[in-house]
């Protein structure tokens, strides 16, 4: 099918567009400005409440939308919600609106865990899990899953939902970037008393599972959890790191409770409860539904991640 994908040059849409390609789908990519590569350009300027998707939905079967603004830590807009709602709510009701009415099939929508919650939960999250985001980030998304299912449900088209929790891979950014450069440096980590639990996806197993979901009839209407396997701790973590950097891995079992302290003093509390926290997400439905099982596995992934820091340091 000819599948339009918005975000084909950010993190997880450069794994998904050749991934595509071998599924036999043609690309068509949605570009903020004419952009040569594996795909058909289709320029539309900066996404918002106004783009004109026209020209770009033109014979379009389907359409992945992973384009948005993204949750960053120093936000400088004077109103970050409204800014995210700019994009990743509005900007995702237009598509949409132009989709169904340009006949448009199936809408695959990049959301994330954050449209569910924003901090540690004991317990894993599912599909009954009632969204409580907080984050101007988070709202924005959930936001936009549920004005998707109001189109869905007046237009007739298909619309599916990916929820993903932390990404890692080669090209990642953020806290899985700084937890790897932070492995790399052989220094001790206080982390070793830290026993937490967090699911992970690595970004090749997404692209996996965002083409399951644009290709699966069973689907439509559904919104799904992923995750790579079987949750780690961040000390568990760092060891794994460390070996596919090829580094020992050096940790320290300092008290979480002492660590807590030193965070809250330090104005840290935010960073520590990112790697003391515990998220995890059942993944079940689409494993059973859908079939879908993520074709790497932590070490394989970490492996792949480790080769590509190291490339990019030279």
């Amino acid at each position: 099918m000819r599948v339009l994908l918005t975000g084909a040059t950010g993190f997880v849409g450069r794994h998904t567009v050749p991934l595509l390609a071998t599924r036999g789908h043609e690309v068509r990519a949605a570009l903020r400005s004419p952009k040569n590569g594996p795909w058909e350009p289709a320029p539309v300027g900066d996404i918002g409440p106004e783009t004109d998707w026209t020209a770009a939905l033109t014979g379009v079967d389907a359409v992945i939308h992973m384009a948005a603004r993204v949750h960053v830590m120093r936000d400088t807009a004077v109103d970050p919600l409204a800014e995210f709602r700019r994009v990743n709510t509005a900007g995702t009701i237009r598509l949409a609106e132009q989709a169904a009415a340009a006949g448009v099939r199936r809408f695959v929508f990049l959301s994330s865990i954050k449209a569910m919650v924003d901090e540690s939960r004991l317990t894993p999250l599912d599909e009954a899990t009632a969204p409580d985001p907080h984050s101007p980030y988070g709202i924005s998304k959930l936001e936009a899953e549920r004005a998707l299912a109001a189109i869905s449900a007046r237009t007739g088209m298909e619309v599916a939902v990916i929820r993903p929790p932390l990404v890692y891979g080669p090209g990642a950014a953020g806290n899985m970037r700084a937890l790897v450069k932070l492995v790399a440096t052989g220094l001790p980590l206080p982390l070793g008393g830290i026993h937490n639990r967090r699911s992970l996806i690595y970004v090749g197993n997404l692209a996996d599972a965002v083409v399951t979901v644009l290709e699966h009839p069973d689907a439509a209407g559904q919104t799904f959890l992923v995750q790579d396997g079987e949750p780690v701790s961040t000390a568990g973590l760092v060891r794994a790191i460390a070996a596919a950097l090829g580094r020992p891995a050096r940790l320290v079992p300092v008290p979480r409770g002492l660590m807590a302290l030193g965070a809250a003093l330090t104005g840290t509390r935010a960073v520590f409860d990112r790697l003391a926290g515990t998220l995890t997400v059942d993944d079940g439905p689409i494993r059973e539904r859908l079939g879908w099982r993520p074709p790497h596995d932590l070490a394989s992934g970490l492996r792949a991640t480790a080769e590509w820091f190291k490339a990019s340091r030279g």
